[in-house]
């Protein structure tokens, strides 16, 4: 199956004006991203998504493939939708989160595995294993599973609640990477927004809501992303401490 990465990347973000073009050691953010996606065999395309011109002329001066795109979109799902609209050779859509620099092509390549396995899932996303550190986290998203490691429910609240004490529920730490099987993803743009979706902030519940399955796979941790300035500083001082690839 062919499977296009697209890197929605918006540059008029509200918390952090400018996010894809900041500065993370000698490369903006979106180079990054663009690059680890690249690295990743699995994908057959890369390209990013934007509705910037200073985003697409960052992208091409790197060599990069770059599509416009619309400027009133709510979601970056519905950024990479209207991209995927363009490729209509492709099987599945990954959407790689531009504010993630260092995903790396294993995270990545595990994302798409029921693709690349013959599989045809609705949708697919990442979860790793759970930190007790960030159970009570609003920042930190749970998702709990069924035994066929489909997506029951996701939260920023602490989920489940242990009343009888077990270290084998099925509650795993939330990775905002998304993949669709390309005639969903045209679907789901359609789909109108649902209640828990706009009580928790978290737009994947709109596919739950709406009685499709996502398929949650899993990695080995989460990577940083970058949200505030104060993420950046946080990359940063990784970068330093040669705590990350480069």
């Amino acid at each position: 199956m062919d499977i296009l990465a697209v890197i929605p990347a918006r540059y008029d973000s509200q918390r952090f004006p400018g996010k894809p073009l900041v500065m993370i050691d000698d490369r903006p953010m979106v180079q990054w991203v663009y690059e680890a996606a690249k690295s990743c065999p699995a994908f057959s395309q890369v390209v990013v998504a934007t509705d910037s011109e200073a985003v697409a002329e960052c992208v091409r001066s790197f060599g990069g493939a770059v599509e416009m795109t619309h400027s009133d979109h709510q979601t970056g799902t519905d950024r990479v939708a209207e991209v995927a609209q363009r490729y209509p050779q492709m099987g599945a859509i990954a959407n790689v989160q531009g504010d993630q620099p260092f995903v790396t092509p294993q995270m990545l390549t595990q994302l798409v595995t029921p693709y690349l396995q013959g599989k045809s899932p609705p949708m697919t996303t990442l979860a790793c294993a759970l930190q007790q550190a960030g159970y009570s986290d609003p920042n930190v998203v749970k998702v709990l599973c069924d035994r066929q490691n489909r997506a029951l429910y996701f939260s920023r609240s602490p989920i489940p609640y242990y009343r009888h004490p077990t270290n084998c529920a099925p509650v795993l730490h939330h990775l905002g990477l998304y993949a669709f099987r390309r005639e969903f993803l045209a679907e789901y743009a359609k789909l109108s927004p649902t209640p828990l979706e706009q009580c928790e902030g978290l737009e994947q519940l709109r596919v739950l809501e709406h009685g499709y399955a996502i398929s949650v796979c899993q990695t080995d941790k989460a990577v940083l992303e970058i949200n505030t300035p104060a993420d950046l500083l946080q990359a940063q001082s990784l970068i330093a401490k040669n705590l990350v690839k480069q």
